[in-house]
């Protein structure tokens, strides 16, 4: 395969053949013809003759599958990177183990000012609890250390760390012998993150982006924000991803807009939405996602988490927002949350007009506890659901985190995938990396066998949220699909029998005969192998190509 050209080199005309080419354009296609960073035909092999003497290039697939790319709807880049780069707790399986990791990095990493962890969760341990700041203390050797837990909505740091943070012990969601949240926990998050070096923050997003591509991701939405990560971080990440072959990055920046001015502000910033993570509530994991009835485990009797954000502030963002022409979204996994966006959204469109407000197509992240009522609502108002299936595989079922929060009944009601596509809720699928991992074909998997059968999807629906429900969430309906002038970005699989599959009978399905015209897909069975990527092309221009990596 070609080398990969430089950022701003033409890209090449290309010629892919003898594969299998998924577009609604023909769903017999094997062939493909990529010209100025555009798809300009797909076709049958025997009219691909026609083409062969007039690229720069043809690439002989040799039966592998061309898909369009990925697009990853939810990702914190540097955290991403940082977990990749530095102390991943995601697969310890007891506090024992976590604190022997600790150790090691510390060990591992004597210039660093301040270490840096994530993934631990305590949910999933024998012990049942996080570590101390007694242990940390020894673990990490005095050192300033932040660790964050799996969901990212809490932490655990050294008292080296608190003592860069003056004052935090007065700050809301601190506690002495308990996971930081909060406003404690945004505080010493900012301490941290000014540990890094601009070296370690660009090596961190470049890393990201690398594994991205290399997963046939082509785009992915940086949820950044003044609660997550700074304006230079921000700003930085965009202009590496313009400098450089690899994925896209639409950058989101989450925070409240009152004015003109405020909506003028964030677009500076390079965001194209005042969205993402604007914190309506928290997370389940840490006990601060906004419920109408109690959890089941509550630190104390009657907790229903935290919020944030009522519904007059959101109506107030939402107006804000759609009068300047720009997209506004928020974080909101809890019921009561979910209530307050729904009634926010609702107050907007009553003042500005239900078809303003639709065609600005606002934005929520994760909406996990949805009613009937709110998915509704979600139709009504043309509100993108960015969701993450994973979140499911990972804490779904009857025994599972979701279950331990809020008992086995409501949590079988999370993240019902078919209710919200049966309504025409429009669905982006994303990982909301590092807090689960960026895997594409594994997100597909996890919608297609979510744990509670009834809110299960077909594989060609969840395929098709986690490509072009990302590009149509950000207002572009050209993009994510393989047929004349959308942009050329694609992955190259080698993958088994395709196949068009749906998980079992309460799952609408299309023909699974050939002769129905319907493109097939991998088997994504559990227990199956989930398909490698060979080769990554973005606006035409290589980006990831498995031969000249051969050891990913």
């Amino acid at each position: 395969m070609s080398e990969r050209p430089e950022p701003h080199q033409e890209p090449r005309t290309v010629l892919l053949r003898r594969g299998e080419v998924h577009s609604p354009a023909d769903p017999f296609a094997t062939a493909m013809v990529v010209e100025r960073g555009h798809v300009a035909w797909v076709g049958s092999e025997g009219a691909a003759d026609s083409f062969a003497d007039g690229v720069d290039e043809v690439v002989d697939l040799d039966g592998a599958l061309v898909t369009p790319a990925f697009t990853d709807a939810h990702v914190h880049t540097t955290a991403t990177g940082l977990a990749l780069t530095g102390l991943d707790l995601t697969g310890a399986r007891t506090l024992a183990e976590a604190l022997e990791r600790v150790r090691a990095h510390a060990a591992a990493r004597p210039a660093d000012r301040v270490l840096l962890g994530h993934g631990w969760d305590a949910s999933a341990w024998p012990e049942r609890r996080p570590p101390s700041r007694r242990e940390l203390d020894e673990a990490a050797g005095g050192r300033a250390l932040y660790l964050t837990r799996a969901d990212v909505h809490s932490a655990v740091v050294t008292t080296a760390l608190l003592d860069l943070v003056p004052g935090v012990r007065d700050l809301a969601g601190f506690a002495a012998e308990a996971p930081l949240t909060g406003d404690a926990h945004h505080a010493v998050r900012a301490a941290a993150h000014d540990g890094l070096t601009p070296t370690q923050r660009r090596e961190a997003q470049t890393a990201a982006l690398d594994r991205a591509a290399s997963l046939g991701i082509g785009s992915v939405h940086e949820c950044a924000g003044p609660q997550i990560s700074g304006t230079e971080d921000l700003a930085g990440l965009l202009a590496l991803a313009a400098g450089r072959p690899g994925p896209r990055v639409v950058g989101y920046w989450a925070e409240a807009v009152a004015s003109a001015n405020d909506a003028e502000r964030v677009r500076e910033l390079g965001a194209i939405g005042a969205a993402g993570d604007l914190f309506v509530d928290g997370s389940l994991g840490s006990h601060t996602a906004c419920l109408h009835e109690p959890y089941a485990d509550g630190p104390h009797a009657g907790h229903t988490g935290t919020a944030h954000l009522d519904a007059a502030a959101i109506a107030a963002h939402v107006t804000a927002c759609t009068e300047a022409g720009l997209q506004a979204g928020f974080h909101a996994i809890g019921d009561a949350a979910l209530t307050a966006v729904v009634e926010g959204v609702r107050a907007a469109a009553d003042k500005l007009g239900l078809a303003r407000v639709r065609a600005a197509r606002h934005r929520v992240e994760h909406a996990e506890m949805l009613t009937p009522e709110h998915i509704a609502a979600f139709a009504e108002f043309a509100l993108t659901a960015s969701v993450q299936p994973a979140f499911d595989a990972a804490w779904g079922g009857d025994d599972a985190l979701y279950a331990q929060r809020l008992g086995a009944e409501r949590a079988r009601t999370l993240n019902p995938y078919a209710a919200m596509l049966r309504a025409g809720v429009p669905l982006a699928l994303g990982s909301d990396s590092p807090v689960t991992p960026l895997d594409p074909w594994g997100t597909v998997r996890a919608a297609a066998f979510h744990r509670t059968p009834e809110h299960r999807i077909s594989v060609r629906a969840a395929f098709t949220a986690h490509t072009r429900g990302g590009w149509r969430a950000i207002g572009r309906d050209d993009a994510g699909v393989l047929v004349p002038g959308a942009p050329a970005d694609y992955a190259v699989w080698e993958a088994g029998d395709l196949v068009v599959q749906v998980p079992d009978d309460r799952v609408a399905s299309w023909s699974t005969d050939p002769r129905s015209g319907t493109p097939g897909l991998p088997d994504l069975m559990p227990g199956v192998p989930l398909p490698v990527c060979l080769r990554t092309v973005v606006g035409g221009r290589t980006v990831h190509d498995l031969r000249e990596r051969p050891n990913e």
